[in-house]
């Protein structure tokens, strides 16, 4: 890839560089839950939020208001192209042909819109906040915390000269490849890119990518970004993220339906994708009591992805509880990816080589570590942590328990709530970097 990134970043031309290039320029998991939503919910209202857990970094000082609605705006107004509809209908996913219905890919190519949204500022902060239909706003998510990533950089780039942003970009060049000489020739390895929503940039993300691919070969087991898959010729890895618990629990009548729910999003998914794409997230309302009330049919599904709770202690559990159910774990994934950086990678690699099929999901710390390169030694460039979360389901309050209480969202008493229902302690994790 030959793309000079100092030159396009001191001469940026909103035209050739919009944030937000494509629809598909999201994470594939965004667009198999959106068909679920579609199929399932079609009728229910949700709002949504995002925020930044990095309150250090004052972005309503870095990324005016206006120019974020004109990046919306920009947005709003794209549509699926002929040729992305015709891969998304075509091509192989999981193995797995026709995994997007007729009908769902007739609605995207002709009935989908965003839904409207709103620019706020709070102490300091500046944010979006989305609402309408669940499947008017639940793509909303990735778009909107791409745009807030990469405004704060270009922000921070406009600020340097172009010998300093050639300086940048060398040296953010050399710790990436850095990174990858610590994976190659790693055995066994199975990794994919997982950093759309809190990038550098487009650029940079697409960079990183091809490096991979380069440096990694057939360890690059793909890419969450659909529009980088298709461009490519990549595998688009992703399948459900907690908006799918939490909606459904928000939905629940009482507070036997409020527990139930965590179990029956996954039949319902299961349902909708005909027994495909069977990776668990279980953290939602807190790992244990998950594993340990669910029907033996869950312990059947292909792996489980580990997010809030320390991996190596997530891993284990996981491993301890398919003994119990009578399952062998050497058959199934482990997919971690919560906040990995390359040691990370190895460490864990190295530590379930041989129990369970475990992958790297990489994200942040991949397409947007410029920690230490700034030519001026200032930290403008390092990352923060963008969160996009559901706020009400038809009106009710949305809740996410978390293995970290650092990541629990909703209101207190509602928290509280849900603690007692699914039998979950507030653990005090770690502090969210990324």
């Amino acid at each position: 890839m030959n793309v000079n990134l100092a030159e396009r970043a001191h001469n940026h031309n909103w035209k050739l560089d919009p944030i937000v290039r494509s629809l598909l320029d999201t994470d594939f998991y965004k667009l198999l839950m959106l068909q679920f939503i579609w199929k399932n919910f079609p009728d229910v209202h949700v709002s949504s939020e995002t925020s930044n857990r990095t309150t250090s970094v004052r972005l309503a000082e870095h990324i005016p208001a206006a120019a974020l609605a004109e990046q919306m705006e920009h947005v709003r107004q794209l549509r699926f192209r002929r040729s992305e509809m015709i891969w998304l209908a075509g091509n192989t996913f999981y193995g797995t042909r026709s995994i997007f219905e007729p009908d769902f890919l007739d609605w995207l190519e002709n009935g989908f819109r965003l839904s409207d949204y709103e620019i706020f500022e709070r102490d300091g902060q500046i944010g979006l906040r989305f609402s309408g239909l669940w499947t008017e706003v639940t793509m909303w998510e990735v778009y909107g915390l791409a745009l807030v990533s990469e405004m704060k950089t270009r922000s921070a780039l406009s600020r340097l000269s172009e010998l300093e942003l050639d300086i940048l970009y060398a040296r953010a060049k050399t710790r990436l490849w850095d990174k990858i000489e610590k994976l190659r020739g790693l055995p066994g390895l199975s990794i994919s890119e997982f950093g759309t929503r809190r990038r550098h940039s487009f650029l940079w993300q697409e960079y990183a990518v091809m490096v991979m691919r380069a440096g990694l070969g057939k360890a690059l087991s793909g890419t969450s970004n659909t529009y980088l898959a298709y461009k490519h010729d990549l595998e688009a890895m992703g399948t459900n993220a907690h908006e799918l618990p939490m909606a459904l629990a928000a939905l629940a009548n009482d507070d036997t339906e409020l527990h139930a729910s965590q179990y029956r999003v996954l039949e319902l998914w299961q349902k909708s994708y005909g027994g495909e794409l069977l990776i668990m997230l279980p953290d939602t309302f807190g790992t244990t009591q998950f594993l340990q009330g669910a029907p033996d049919w869950v312990a059947d599904w292909t792996g489980q992805r580990a997010d809030s709770k320390d991996p190596f202690v997530a891993g284990d559990e996981y491993i301890a509880w398919l003994m119990s159910r009578g399952r062998d774990a050497r058959s199934k994934r482990l997919i971690a990816s919560d906040g990995l950086d390359v040691d990370d990678i190895v460490a864990l690699h190295r530590y379930f080589d041989g129990r369970i099929r475990f992958s790297a999901g990489w994200g942040t710390l991949l397409t947007n570590d410029f920690r230490g390169c700034h030519p001026r030694g200032e930290n403008d460039f390092d990352p923060i942590s963008l969160v996009c979360k559901l706020m009400t389901v038809n009106g009710r309050p949305a809740v996410k328990l978390s293995d970290n209480a650092h990541k629990s969202t909703g209101p207190e008493q509602e928290i509280e709530r849900y603690r007692r229902v699914f039998g979950s302690v507030r653990v005090e994790g770690p502090e969210v970097v990324v």
